[in-house]
């Protein structure tokens, strides 16, 4: 088991966009096992590989009571999304202690290969759907903060930092 160091709000790595990955073989296996121990670890139900300074396109997923069906997503798309959205009260492991509203679709549907690289498509709604968007967000650079006012989201910045100096004490 090994766990994965976290990238936090507002590290610039977090605004990198992820590249596609090419096949599936050891290293992505790897890569895979790693990121959902670290997900289940931090008590997470999403972890994109961008989190983790890894800037390729995958992602893992596990919004399961038991923690025990884990969803992985690489080079996933979005080919369709329901005209329905809601306000969605979200964290995220790269924001640790924040949450707030982002408006999000109800329903999607992602084309994405699986752990064994077999293509997919997935059709969620609810917290899936939700963590669906959020995580793919992650992939595109994109923190969930962005969504708020700018208020808001320099206030956090300020959290974040203050927090982040306190650890390095």
């Amino acid at each position: 088991m090994a766990l994965l160091p976290i990238l936090c709000y507002p590290d610039p790595r977090l605004h990198t966009v992820a590249k596609p990955i090419a096949r599936v073989d050891a290293r992505v296996s790897q890569l895979v096992r790693d990121m959902l121990d670290t997900m289940y670890d931090a008590n997470g139900i999403g972890l994109a590989a961008s989190q983790v300074d890894v800037h390729e396109r995958l992602i893992v997923i596990d919004v399961s009571q038991e923690r025990k069906q884990p969803l992985v997503l690489i080079n996933p798309e979005l080919v369709w999304t329901s005209e329905a959205t809601h306000l969605n009260e979200e964290g995220c492991l790269s924001v640790p202690g924040i949450y707030d509203g982002v408006v999000r679709h109800d329903e999607v549907h992602v084309r994405a290969w699986d752990a064994e690289g077999q293509s997919r498509t997935i059709e969620a709604n609810e917290l899936l759907a939700v963590c669906i968007q959020h995580e793919m967000d992650h992939l595109m650079g994109k923190v969930f903060v962005e969504y708020l006012s700018p208020l808001k989201r320099n206030r956090i910045k300020t959290k974040m930092r203050k927090a982040q100096r306190e650890d390095a004490r």
